[in-house]
C-alpha cells in the first residue's frame, strides 16, 4: 500500500510513516541491523506529525492517537538486530499516549505540532482549523477553539468552502500557515487568534 506522509524524528533517530493499510511504520537510518516495526491503526492514517517528545497521528472516522516517542522508540528499538539490513517488517504493541476524537466535525486533512511541545492544530475538509493542546487538564482543554478559513463568497453572495488541506508552523515564532483549496496560504496567530496576512492567489491548491 502506497505511504500517505513521513516525518523523521531528529532527538530519537527514527523515520517514521503512516501507510493506507492502516499502519505506522518505524524505521532506523542510523541502526539498518534493527529491522523495522509496525503499529497497527484503528483506521487509515491521513496526516502525521511530531514534536521532540509525541507523535500526533490523524485518522479516517475523526480519530486522532498521540503517542509518547520515547516509548515507541524503545519498542520499536527492543527487536532482535538482523547481521543484514532487511526490509521484513515486525509488528509491535504500544499504547498511545492520548487517543482523542477530533475537534472538527468532518474529515481531517492535515495536522501539525506546535514547535514548543505544547499542542497542535489539525484541518478538515469543510475550511475549519482547529487548535488544541497536549495537557489533558480540564484547564488547558478549555483553551482549545476552532475557527473558519479559506472559504470564498461566489456571485450569489453565497460561501464556498474549500478544503485545508496543508498546516505548518514556524520553528521560532509559534505562528502557522494554512493552505487551502481556494489557492490561498494564510498567515495565523494562533495565540492572538487571528489573521496576520493572506498570501497571492497561486494557481492551484
Amino acid at each position: 500500500m502506497g505511504v500517505k506522509s513521513l516525518v523523521y524524528s531528529s532527538q530519537h533517530r527514527i523515520l517514521i510513516s503512516g501507510s493506507w493499510d492502516s499502519t505506522l511504520h518505524i524505521h532506523h537510518p542510523s541502526s539498518p541491523s534493527i529491522p523495522p516495526a509496525s503499529v497497527v491503526l484503528p483506521s487509515k492514517p491521513f496526516s502525521i506529525s511530531l514534536t521532540a517528545t509525541k507523535l500526533v497521528v490523524a485518522m479516517a472516522s475523526r480519530a486522532l492517537h498521540i503517542y509518547d516517542l520515547a516509548a515507541l522508540t524503545a519498542a520499536a528499538s527492543s527487536l532482535p538486530e538482523t547481521s543484514e539490513p532487511t526490509t521484513t517488517v515486525t509488528p509491535i504493541q504500544i499504547e498511545p499516549w492520548q487517543r482523542r476524537e477530533g475537534s472538527l466535525k468532518f474529515m481531517t486533512r492535515a495536522v501539525a505540532c506546535m514547535p514548543n511541545d505544547a499542542g497542535y492544530a489539525s484541518s478538515s475538509i469543510e475550511g475549519r482549523v482547529a487548535v488544541e493542546w497536549f495537557d489533558p487538564s480540564a484547564e488547558s482543554q478549555a483553551r482549545k477553539y476552532a475557527f473558519k478559513c479559506h472559504r470564498q463568497a461566489n456571485d450569489q453572495g453565497i460561501d464556498v468552502v474549500y478544503p485545508v488541506n496543508a498546516l505548518a508552523f514556524h520553528p521560532v515564532h509559534g505562528t502557522f500557515a494554512s493552505g487551502g483549496g481556494d489557492g490561498f496560504v494564510a498567515l495565523w496567530d494562533g495565540v492572538a487568534k487571528r489573521r496576520i496576512r493572506q498570501y497571492q492567489k497561486y494557481a492551484s491548491s
